[in-house]
């Protein structure tokens, strides 16, 4: 009996000895209050909108490894009471806080989001969310498995379009929400909703592999091939050699001698211009002979000394200008 009545009294003692927790409140998707608060033991709690009533805590949240309330939603009642004060109480003390719910709202996620392709080749995501005009979104999604990017939405929309997607990658989105400013901005997101999927990454797997080889194919193969292929035309092409032939210079005539020029051949009057051009004849470079090699013993003439003569005997002449002079002094 002592003993029992010892320990009521130290209950006692550790209840009226803590202090007051201090509890915090949201308002849940515009349906309920959500308030809770750090304790070691058990309180009741009372809450009520300005001129209000005062109501007591129907749904308690409890922790699970003690047992100790530490929360409790009620119903939120009409929407318009979040821009009411919002006042609790725990147990019978005076210590009452005020709250602003204004500002602290949490909506749930997005629902039925689905994917589409439409008409003009471009990918659209659709929603739904309580409330569409009071409500501003934000989606993010990634390719391939990829990092996220996230976008803003203008407020009241409920779609998201992607433009021109790529039929071999792999769309991954999602969208969250929050109350507008002109409705009240509020600082909670909600959650993100559940991810949809469109396209497929298989394609994607496959490039990548064909990507590596024909990198491999570069670096490794076509090299060596470039390579043979570069000494094929260097042994089947010949050289040439090009050598530059003086321009013949203008020879100097006399007044009379002008009459007697139509008594030149008209090949010899063009060779006296003063721009002269020779075409050029390909050489093929032999080696150097000896002249022991070069003749035989019946004196016959080696086939570099033939093709030196047939050489020789094909090159043209160029005429001089003491030989012009001679010719017109004749």
């Amino acid at each position: 009996m002592l003993n029992t009545l010892v320990l009521i009294i130290c209950l006692a003692g550790a209840i009226f000895a803590e202090e007051t927790p201090d509890v915090d409140c949201i308002v849940l998707h515009l349906e309920a209050v959500h308030c809770s608060w750090n304790t070691t033991v058990n309180h009741t709690f009372r809450s009520w909108f300005h001129s209000g009533n005062i109501t007591v805590c129907e749904h308690y949240l409890t922790q699970k490894d003690n047992n100790v309330n530490n929360g409790c939603i009620q119903p939120y009642g009409d929407k318009g009471n979040r821009f009411l004060t919002f006042y609790t109480q725990l147990d019978h003390s005076n210590s009452v806080k005020e709250h602003d719910l204004i500002n602290k709202v949490k909506l749930n996620p997005p629902t039925n989001l689905t994917v589409q392709n439409g008409a003009d080749t471009n990918l659209w995501f659709y929603w739904n969310q309580t409330s569409a005009s009071c409500v501003e979104s934000e989606v993010r999604y990634r390719i391939n498995d990829k990092k996220w990017a996230t976008y803003s939405v203008i407020p009241g929309k409920q779609n998201y379009c992607i433009n021109l997607p790529s039929s071999r990658s792999r769309y991954e989105l999602q969208v969250r929400s929050r109350i507008e400013k002109t409705c009240g901005k509020s600082d909670f997101w909600s959650e993100w909703s559940e991810p949809v999927v469109w396209g497929s990454n298989k394609d994607t797997e496959t490039d990548q592999a064909q990507s590596s080889m024909f990198v491999w194919i570069i670096v490794y193969i076509l090299p060596p091939v470039a390579l043979v292929l570069m000494g094929i035309l260097l042994l089947q092409y010949e050289r040439f050699r090009i050598h530059f032939i003086h321009v013949v210079p203008k020879p100097l005539l006399i007044l009379h001698d002008i009459e007697t020029w139509h008594q030149f051949s008209k090949g010899f009057q063009e060779g006296l211009k003063t721009e002269y051009h020779e075409h050029a004849c390909p050489v093929r470079e032999c080696c150097q002979e000896s002249q022991f090699d070069s003749q035989s013993s019946d004196g016959s003439t080696s086939s570099f000394d033939t093709e030196q003569t047939d050489y020789s005997s094909s090159s043209t002449t160029v005429p001089t200008a003491s030989t012009e002079e001679h010719l017109i002094s004749d």
